[in-house]
């Protein structure tokens, strides 16, 4: 999940600098989302985890 959000930041990056600003939002905001579901899957393993032991 993290792989996914860094490249979708670099796509982000390079459709600025090119001038797509339309294409960096809407991969900046798909990397902002991808990044958001990443920390709860990753503090739902955690919790379950710790059940475990």
């Amino acid at each position: 999940m993290i792989r996914w959000t860094v490249i979708l930041l670099v796509v982000a990056l390079i459709a600025a600098v090119l001038g797509f600003g339309g294409i960096a939002a809407s991969a900046a905001g798909l990397a902002k989302i991808v990044f958001y579901i990443a920390i709860v899957l990753f503090l739902l393993s955690l919790i379950a985890g710790r059940n475990k032991i």
